[in-house]
């Protein structure tokens, strides 16, 4: 078909505009209104009648999924609110920024007898030379995207190499002054204590974080998951600052890594990486020596290398991570007190103590430990008697075949990660914004301090969502263990009472983690052997108030009241 009968064919035909503009200086003389003006006027031109006009400022045109204008469109085109036989743009760019968006946009607009004109380009995918144009442009389009990320990745490399702070916030032991690193003469003192108790004293991490939380050394405060804010020291915070190379005097990027989840299209996990850039020459007053780096390096590769994992390790107890500390609400763990007797043979005794004591050491909560065997004894005793109920079996066998329900967990996923995805682009946007600071404006220096301000805080937001996105992943995991669904959990319920005591420890742990979800105690000044420590027990399952009230009365030894909740979802 010739040119002129392509254009001759449009006359008559209905018309969407669509106009995207992510700023002035990415079309130079068109701004929104200028776009609006140019294409109304040449599909008039056209002898089209312009219906509807769809505007998106200020958008980043790196996925579909964040222009809500665009969708929009979509949507009024499918539905036939929009009748329309094209859909007209400025560029190709404007209609998508990668070859896979742009070609399943088309797809679904030409489902409904819809064709795209992108009047710069002169493409028109109701002909063939267009289609084909419209395919090879959208894969261009995308190589040239990726090989300015690249670029703009060589370059922040290039800017580390050669000293140049690249955003987030300073390492204890320093501040930034002017995107420079400067020693804080308050912290930089604890840094040295660190090295030198582990180089040249033989102290581990936890006795480290210990003897600086009995000092009263304080560190910036963090939250653990149930909202308590804690100001000590733990073994995380000892191990990463003996890994931080920072603290010789030169800058480091990209210890961290965004690492694609497998499975997935567009979902990345960050992990720890080795293959960081550091700077050739030293940028900042340096804390610790080069050699006295390189022996915590060594003794660190030394020490996860010989450490002994079987002890306090080796066994993941009945009610590890269940259990929950009654002072904090952190987590319990399982740890081992080992001696030898006098016939050479090794025994141990576990008991269930603080996870967030382990870590910091006479830190911000106690040991609080309690007898491993004593705990689970009094756990399964108790889900064995619930079990035994004849009206919470039949309670149980009615509802038999249904689900696990997680929409709750997989809304607040959804939310977290529509959050990160807003913050991400944010991200990108003020990264190009520094990308394209001329250095020949006066202010251009302010400016990129001002906007590596903006672009720390951003950084601390999305760590904080990833964390969050973390915490609800392990909670929907725990939740489809196995791929356990209610009915495995009902199932698995009504034979506890046969088969617990027979399984091995492997399986019974399995079978644990799917019916029980926390065991909260009483103080540890009311423990008694005579009585029961549990204050609460929370299951993965519901039972009816009956059943609870016989549960009750038949366990006349125990004077602690138990109380059976249903886990919050």
């Amino acid at each position: 078909m010739a040119m002129d009968d392509v254009y001759s064919s449009r006359k008559g035909k209905k018309c969407v505009i669509y106009i995207r503009v992510s700023s002035e200086r990415q079309v130079q003389g068109y701004s929104l209104e200028g776009q609006k003006r140019y294409l109304k006027e040449w599909a008039e031109f056209e002898g089209m009648m312009v219906s509807e006009i769809y505007v998106e400022p200020g958008k980043s045109g790196k996925s579909i999924s964040g222009r809500e204008v665009f969708q929009q469109m979509l949507e009024d085109i499918s539905t036939g609110r929009a009748a329309t036989d094209y859909v007209v743009v400025f560029k190709l760019s404007r209609f998508g920024r990668n070859a896979k968006d742009i070609l399943n946009s088309l797809t679904y607009i030409k489902r409904y007898g819809v064709n795209l004109i992108c009047k710069e380009d002169g493409l028109d995918s109701s002909t063939a030379m267009g289609r084909m144009m419209i395919t090879i442009l959208g894969a261009v389009a995308e190589m040239e995207r990726e090989n300015i990320l690249v670029q703009t990745m060589l370059g922040r490399e290039e800017k580390a190499k050669q000293g140049g702070w690249n955003g987030g916030f300073a390492p204890y032991g320093y501040e930034l002054v002017d995107g420079k690193l400067q020693i804080k003469e308050d912290e930089a003192p604890i840094v040295q204590l660190v090295f030198d108790k582990f180089v040249n004293d033989g102290i581990g991490y936890s006795t480290i974080a210990g003897y600086l939380n009995r000092q009263g050394v304080p560190k910036p405060s963090s939250k653990n998951s149930h909202g308590r804010t804690f100001t000590d020291w733990s073994v995380h915070h000892i191990k990463r600052m003996l890994d931080n190379p920072v603290y010789t005097g030169r800058v480091v990027f990209g210890r961290t890594r965004l690492e694609k989840v497998d499975g997935t299209e567009n979902e990345y996990r960050r992990v720890k990486s080795d293959e960081y850039i550091m700077s050739d020459e030293i940028v900042h007053e340096p804390i610790i020596s080069d050699e006295r780096f390189e022996k915590a390096k060594v003794k660190r590769k030394e020490t996860t290398a010989t450490g002994n994992p079987s002890v306090g390790r080796s066994s993941k107890h009945l009610l590890s991570g269940i259990l929950k500390c009654p002072m904090c609400g952190s987590s319990m763990y399982a740890d081992a007190s080992a001696w030898t007797n006098q016939d050479g043979t090794r025994r141990y005794k576990w008991k269930y103590q603080c996870g967030h004591y382990a870590k910091s050491k006479f830190g911000q909560c106690k040991k609080n430990a309690i007898s491993a065997e004593w705990i689970e004894s009094e756990v399964i005793e108790y889900t064995k008697l619930l079990v035994r109920n004849p009206q919470f079996a039949e309670d149980i066998q009615r509802q038999i075949g249904q689900m696990v329900d997680v929409s709750e967990l997989d809304a607040e996923m959804a939310n977290y990660h529509k959050r990160l995805k807003k913050l991400e682009r944010s991200k990108s946007n003020l990264e190009r914004d520094i990308d394209d600071i001329f250095d020949e404006d006066r202010n251009a220096e302010r400016k990129r301090q001002d906007m590596n301000k903006r672009l720390n805080k951003l950084y601390e937001e999305i760590y904080n969502i990833e964390d969050q996105i973390t915490d609800c992943e392990r909670k929907k995991a725990a939740v489809e263990q196995d791929v356990l669904t209610k009915d495995g959990v009902y199932k698995m319920l009504l034979a506890f009472d046969k088969f617990f005591d027979k399984m091995n420890k492997d399986d019974q742990r399995k079978m644990m983690e799917c019916l029980v979800s926390e065991v909260r105690l009483y103080p540890k000044e009311t423990w008694d052997e005579s009585k029961n420590p549990i204050k609460d027990i929370k299951y993965t399952f519901s039972a009816g108030k009956e059943v609870l009230e016989s549960l009750r009365e038949n366990m006349s030894s125990v004077e602690t009241v138990v109380k059976l909740v249903r886990k919050a979802r």
